[in-house]
């Protein structure tokens, strides 16, 4: 994934310490009930669709943006599924994040699904009950996407 410009002028001045950043996640259905995913060029994996807000922009706006950017498809966020606060990550050139992830329930408002950008290897439409293999983060969201029962995470001790 591409680093942000105003990231990169932080880690100029904060080095590889921790960073806390926003996350911004889209789960995209279609008019079918189907689910948009890409298949990310870092990992080669399937995934659902995120990213980081610009400076100044708002979490549903990113959806939008992010969606557009990696897919070519236009999204309308319909609601808030989850917001969970992320373990810390630690990337190949020793940079930590932490992310407060906001995922939303999109639904397709139009566009072609298709590569979009460098980000990812394909994109496609998947039925739920056909998913490709996905990681926990993504399951998760797509199947809380799917009720409109709140999600309860068992809270963190601190010392």
């Amino acid at each position: 994934m591409a680093t942000p410009e105003f990231i990169r002028e932080i880690r100029a001045t904060a080095g590889h310490q921790l960073l806390l950043l926003p996350g911004v996640t889209a789960i995209v259905f279609d008019d079918e009930g189907q689910v948009l995913l890409g298949r990310r060029a870092d990992t080669g994996k399937w995934s659902v669709i995120g990213g980081i807000p610009d400076p100044g922009e708002q979490p549903a706006q990113t959806a939008v943006r992010e969606v557009y950017e990696e897919t070519g498809v236009r999204c309308v966020p319909e609601r808030v599924v989850l917001v969970q606060g992320l373990p810390p990550v630690t990337y190949a050139n020793g940079d930590v994040c932490q992310y407060m992830d906001i995922t939303f329930r999109c639904r397709s408002a139009g566009g072609q699904a298709r590569v979009n950008d460098d980000e990812s290897l394909d994109v496609a439409w998947f039925s739920v009950d056909a998913l490709p293999e996905l990681n926990d983060f993504s399951l998760q969201r797509i199947k809380q996407s799917l009720t409109d029962e709140p999600t309860w995470f068992e809270p963190t001790v601190m010392d």
